[in-house]
């Protein structure tokens, strides 16, 4: 004598709209988090393009001239007769003195400030330029 289930033996099914929502979630909380390693403090500049080799992986000190001639070390404003001190506080030995201009900014504002860090102890300069 066969005796009948009372439930019909059911296969097991993969539901694919939850794998999906779960997908989408990890996209969205993947890409806020790339967005939020990025450096948005930086200076603004619209470089000039030209061939550079890579730079070291230390992080040079950084003085920085906008299209309005403002000045700054590191990403900190600095008045033109504050920018000596400036870099005197922040110079390690043998760094090397990245200068970042914009491609609009006066020619005299770029030369005095590259002064000052020479008169700060800064030996080598660095041009930062847009890669082509």
């Amino acid at each position: 004598m066969k005796f009948k289930r009372s439930r019909a033996a059911r296969r097991g099914r993969i539901e694919i709209i939850p794998m999906i929502d779960v997908m989408f979630f990890l996209l969205a909380t993947f890409m806020l988090a790339s967005l939020a390693m990025q450096r948005l403090d930086a200076v603004k500049l619209t470089l000039p393009t030209g061939r550079a080799q890579q730079m070291s992986a230390h992080e040079p000190l950084t003085i920085s001239v906008d299209s309005r001639n403002e000045i700054f070390v590191n990403h900190l404003p600095v008045r033109p007769d504050q920018i000596e001190p400036t870099v005197k506080r922040l110079l390690q030995p043998d760094a090397d003195v990245v200068i970042a201009a914009d491609a609009a900014a006066g020619h005299g504002a770029v030369v005095q400030a590259m002064l000052a860090a020479r008169r700060a102890g800064a030996a080598r300069f660095l041009i930062a330029v847009r890669r082509e």
